[in-house]
C-alpha cells in the first residue's frame, strides 16, 4: 500500500465514526463508487492500516467500575525481564494498556476492575508477582474527562493526505 490520499483518510475517519456501514454508505460519503471503495478498505486491511473491528462497550455496564493508572518500575532492564515482564501483561485481562514510558515510570498501565477490593486483590495476585516489577504507584481515576479511540484523521490532526500512484481510483 501506497501513502494514504484523502479518500483513503475520509475512509478512515468514516469507518472509525462507524465500522457497520455498508460499502455503498461508505461510497457515497468519501465520494467514491462502490467496488473502488471495497478495494481500497481491503487494501488498507492487507497492509494492517485497518487491525480489525470492534465493538465499544460500556464500561461501568458490565461491572469495571474502577478504572486505575498506574506506574510501573522494573528492577533491571535487560532484554528478557522486560519481554517476560511485556508477555506477562499481555496476558493479564484487566490491564486493558500498557505503554512503555520515559520518565519516573518504565511502564504505565491501565486497569479495569470492579471496585477497589478488587483493584487490591489485583495488586497482591497479578501486579507485584509480575517479571521484575520492583515498584506501583497508582492513580485511581475519579471521572473519565475523554476516552477516545478514534484516531484524529477527519479534523486536521493528520498529515495532510498524499495522492496515491497514478492510475488508481
Amino acid at each position: 500500500m501506497n501513502q494514504l490520499d484523502r479518500h483513503d483518510v475520509l475512509l478512515l475517519a468514516e469507518l472509525q465514526r462507524d465500522s457497520r456501514q455498508t460499502v455503498q454508505q461508505l461510497a457515497t460519503t468519501v465520494g467514491l463508487s462502490s467496488t473502488p471503495c471495497w478495494k481500497r478498505v481491503k487494501e488498507m486491511e492487507a497492509a494492517g492500516i485497518i487491525r480489525g473491528y470492534t465493538a465499544l462497550v460500556d464500561r461501568e455496564k458490565v461491572g469495571l467500575a474502577l478504572c486505575v493508572l498506574a506506574e510501573v518500575n522494573l528492577t533491571r532492564h535487560n532484554e528478557d525481564d522486560v519481554r517476560r515482564f511485556e508477555q506477562a501483561v499481555a496476558e493479564s485481562p484487566q490491564i486493558v494498556s500498557c505503554y512503555a514510558t520515559t520518565g519516573q515510570a518504565d511502564y504505565v498501565i491501565k486497569v479495569l476492575v470492579p471496585d477497589i477490593k478488587s483493584y487490591e486483590a489485583f495488586l497482591h495476585e497479578t501486579a507485584f508477582k509480575l517479571p521484575g516489577v520492583t515498584h506501583v504507584r497508582s492513580s485511581v481515576v475519579l471521572k473519565e474527562v475523554k476516552a477516545e479511540t478514534r484516531l484524529p484523521l477527519d479534523d486536521g490532526g493528520s498529515p495532510a493526505p498524499r495522492r496515491r500512484s497514478v492510475g488508481r481510483r
